[in-house]
């Protein structure tokens, strides 16, 4: 299952060119990808606060493939790849609202699982495999 967040694409979203600028797909990016935790049951909050748990990224990736302008809405699905032993890969598919069968754009963060104050890998607890599977497709 995918989970999808609506979007404008904003002034400050756009270059000289007067279309989408690259960096603008990690703001939408972050969006869907808080947005899914919370619907499975965990805020950021919850993740760092009662689980003691951070997700850094390791590794960011997007890819381009149709110019988006000013104030067009995108639709962003958001669901998981891969869930290993201390990783948790993301992936992202951006399209308009007015074409939803055409991909503007795809993207992956590969989040590991760290215990809050150290950054040495740890396991992904059973408890957030659990909360997020109905949004695992491999």
């Amino acid at each position: 299952m995918r989970f999808s967040v609506s979007e404008y694409v904003r002034w400050e979203d756009i270059d000289a060119a007067g279309i989408i600028n690259y960096q603008a797909y990690l703001r939408f990016f972050g969006l869907a990808e808080v947005e899914l935790f919370r619907s499975c049951g965990l805020s950021y909050r919850t993740l760092f606060d009662d689980l003691g748990l951070w997700l850094p990224r390791v590794h960011v990736e997007c890819d381009f493939f149709h110019p988006v302008t000013l104030d067009e809405l995108l639709i962003v699905d958001a669901y998981f790849g891969k869930i290993g032993a201390s990783s948790i890969h993301l992936n992202f598919e951006v399209r308009r609202t007015d074409a939803p069968d055409i991909v503007v754009a795809t993207g992956k963060y590969i989040l590991v699982a760290v215990k809050r104050g150290e950054f040495k890998p740890t396991a992904v607890p059973d408890l957030v495999r659990e909360k997020l599977a109905p949004y695992v497709e491999s």
